[in-house]
């Protein structure tokens, strides 16, 4: 293993690096290393870029269509009687 120093950071920056530790359980330096394992992990940005190049041909392939608001679609559904808790 190696270690990492970072120095000069804003103190804002520490704050709420220590904000969302805390909300996932983890201590600053866990909070830091997940972090950094995430941007270093090539196959999350190949999922991004993948999912992004999938989103803008979703996109264009529905340009100009009317689209129903989802929160309609939900009500509709539970009008009928669906329910997502069974």
């Amino acid at each position: 293993m190696v270690t990492i120093n970072v120095r000069r950071l804003d103190e804002d920056v520490v704050e709420r690096l220590k904000r969302r530790a805390s909300s996932n359980n983890r201590s600053l330096e866990g909070e830091a290393r997940h972090i950094l394992q995430c941007a270093a992990d090539d196959d999350m940005a190949a999922k991004r870029t993948a999912f992004l190049e999938a989103s803008d041909r979703l996109r264009e392939k529905t340009r100009g269509r009317k689209q129903t608001p989802a929160e309609m679609l939900i009500r509709e559904d539970r009008d009928r009687g669906h329910r997502d808790d069974l």
